[in-house]
C-alpha cells in the first residue's frame, strides 16, 4: 500500500534516516548531496509504500517550474528490494505529477548508486546534464523522464 502522508510522519523519517545512514557509508561521509536538503516547505508529495503494516519504502516531489518535478528521497529497504516496492513508488510519483500537471520529472542519484542508476534506466529515464544544485558535482549523475498525460509510461 502506497500512502500520502506528511514530511514529518514518523515512520516516513525513519526511512529517511536509514536511506541517509546507507548512502553515508556507500560514499564514506555525509557529505554527498549537493544542494538544500528536501523539507517539508518545499516537498509537494511525500509517498511511504507498506506491506502488512511495515514502512518499506519512501519517495517525494518537489517541483521545479510550472512543468517539472524533482524526484527526492526515493528509498527501499534492502530486504524489499527486488519485490516490486521500488516500482510501485515511482508510478505512484508519475502519476502524481501528471495530476499536478508536470510533464517532466527530473532526480539525481550518485555515482556510488549503481542499482539506483539501473533502475531508473529500465524505468525509461534517461541521463541528462547535470541540473540545478548539482552543476558541477563529481558525485551526482542526473536523469529524466518526459510523462504523458493519461499514460504515466512514455
Amino acid at each position: 500500500m502506497i500512502e500520502v502522508r506528511p514530511w514529518d510522519d514518523p515512520d516516513g523519517a525513519a526511512l529517511r534516516v536509514a536511506q541517509r545512514a546507507e548512502l553515508d557509508a556507500r560514499y564514506g561521509s555525509d557529505d554527498h548531496e549537493p544542494g538544500a536538503a528536501p523539507s517539508a516547505a518545499d516537498i509537494d508529495l511525500f509517498v511511504v509504500a507498506t506491506e502488512r503494516g511495515r514502512p518499506v519504502g519512501c519517495g517525494a516531489l518537489r517541483r521545479l517550474d510550472p512543468e517539472s518535478a524533482e524526484i527526492k528521497r526515493m528509498y527501499v529497504v534492502p530486504d524489499a528490494r527486488g519485490t516490486g516496492v521500488a516500482t510501485a513508488l515511482l508510478r505512484a510519483l508519475e502519476a502524481a505529477a501528471i495530476e499536478r500537471g508536470w510533464s517532466t520529472l527530473r532526480l539525481e542519484t550518485g555515482t556510488e548508486q549503481p542499482d539506483a542508476r539501473r533502475f531508473y534506466e529500465r524505468e525509461g529515464y534517461r541521463e541528462i546534464p547535470l541540473f540545478g544544485s548539482y552543476v558541477g558535482s563529481t558525485l551526482s549523475v542526473c536523469y529524466e523522464r518526459h510523462l504523458r498525460v493519461g499514460n504515466a509510461r512514455r
